[in-house]
């Protein structure tokens, strides 16, 4: 018998997608696991003075299918694909918002960077035209709260509304929280996901001074190559994912499709350096500890795992080191792939997007590859499903994310089961 003081279940029953892979899930996950790249030289801006060349850009994306024309000028084209994904997540649950408490549904959808295009357009104008020409709608447009907001605004939701901006584990954050909110009683349904789009000149000049950014310009869809020997840096891509999280009461009651339980989740910080992970992974490693503990899921039960995987030289070392702390024998049993090598990262909405990834590896019995994996690096020795998709039964999935200022989140989800 059910434990009536227990927390509520929390199950996924809707995805939206939009990234340079595919503009919804479906095609999206379809060319994942094809192994197609949706990285390519750049094209929207002057990259002729920028060391890095190439990225995934979202190209043919038409943001008025989602909004008025009026709100697709007044918003960053970060809020314009988080409205996008959102919609899309919204109408894949089947769920009708006027047959919801509005009270009761919340949208959590952050971005670690926000309206980075705004913010350059906008600086552009003060300083050639003055401050008078500066749009009303800057401060509005660029803050990175501001696609909670609005997708709120679209779908009439007025329960529990922010944003995480932690980094690159911003949307693992976001889905994460959204999770803990429904497990409190303050929401029966969740929006949540991440949106980012970053790929402007200012953007490239940032992180190509770090040195963080791949030069491999010559070979653009080669050029991600997650726990790779000869890997150089990371490509930067843009996009969105947004989840429609349930209660598992709320969505049996309207005979919801599930796609997978939500299970588990945790968040730490190295504590560290501002920008490079803690060697030892002691946090990252406590982190996926934790979301197994909070899952109820023993280590050895993990089927797949998408890592986050970045392509630098630190992140995949420290991460496949977490996973072997963590998961002591049974690391080396897991599949373990970066979608990144095809998408490039995304940022802040690299997890959400990545999450997807896993629910839809449970729903369909498919593993998506790491791309580009030609030569192994000696230190980093765990199944990366290399090259090629996998078929395989995956009950449970983990994704892992960490962020510049030291963040780390993970989350746990798993196949859905009566109880």
């Amino acid at each position: 018998m059910p434990d009536p003081y227990a927390p509520p279940r929390i199950v996924v029953t809707g995805l939206g997608v939009i990234a340079a892979g595919g503009h919804d899930t479906g095609a999206f996950f379809n060319n994942l696991l094809a192994g197609q790249s949706g990285i390519d030289h750049i094209t929207s801006f002057d990259v002729s003075d920028i060391p890095s060349k190439i990225g995934a850009e979202i190209k043919d994306f038409d943001p008025s299918a989602f909004m008025d024309p009026k709100e697709v000028r007044r918003n960053d084209r970060y809020t314009q694909l988080a409205v996008g994904a959102g919609l899309q997540a919204v109408a894949d649950s089947g769920l009708k918002m006027d047959s919801v408490d509005p009270e009761r549904c919340g949208v959590l959808v952050g971005s670690g960077i926000g309206g980075m295009w705004t913010i350059e357009t906008q600086a552009r104008v003060l300083f050639e035209k003055g401050p008078r020409r500066v749009s009303p709608f800057m401060i509005p447009s660029l803050i990175a709260n501001i696609a909670s907001g609005r997708l709120a605004i679209e779908l009439g939701a007025r329960g529990p509304n922010f944003a995480v901006v932690s980094a690159c584990a911003t949307s693992t954050h976001a889905l994460g929280e959204s999770w803990r909110i429904m497990r409190t009683g303050d929401a029966d349904v969740m929006i949540a996901g991440g949106s980012e789009a970053a790929m402007t000149r200012l953007g490239y000049a940032g992180f190509c001074s770090m040195k963080a950014m791949s030069t491999r310009n010559d070979d653009p869809q080669g050029a991600s190559r997650p726990f790779e020997k000869s890997r150089d840096g990371f490509v930067m891509g843009e996009g969105a994912g947004v989840f429609v999280l349930e209660t598992l009461e709320h969505a049996r009651a309207r005979g919801a499709r599930i796609y997978c339980e939500l299970a588990g989740y945790a968040a730490t910080c190295d504590a560290y350096h501002i920008t490079q992970p803690d060697n030892d992974a002691t946090a990252l490693t406590e982190c996926i500890v934790r979301a197994l503990k909070n899952s109820g899921v023993r280590a050895e039960e993990v089927d797949y795992v998408n890592a986050h995987g970045t392509s630098t030289y630190f992140n995949d070392k420290c991460e496949t080191f977490a996973m072997k702390k963590a998961f002591g024998d049974h690391a080396y049993k897991l599949m373990v792939s970066s979608t990144k090598s095809m998408t490039g990262h995304l940022l802040g909405a690299a997890g959400s997007v990545e999450a997807a990834v896993c629910a839809k590896a449970i729903e369909t019995g498919e593993v998506p590859p790491t791309i580009n994996y030609d030569e192994p690096d000696p230190e980093l020795d765990l199944d990366y499903v290399p090259n090629k998709k996998r078929a395989a039964r995956v009950k449970v999935a983990m994704t892992n994310n960490s962020g510049f200022g030291g963040h780390n989140a993970s989350l746990i989800l798993k196949a859905y089961e009566e109880s």
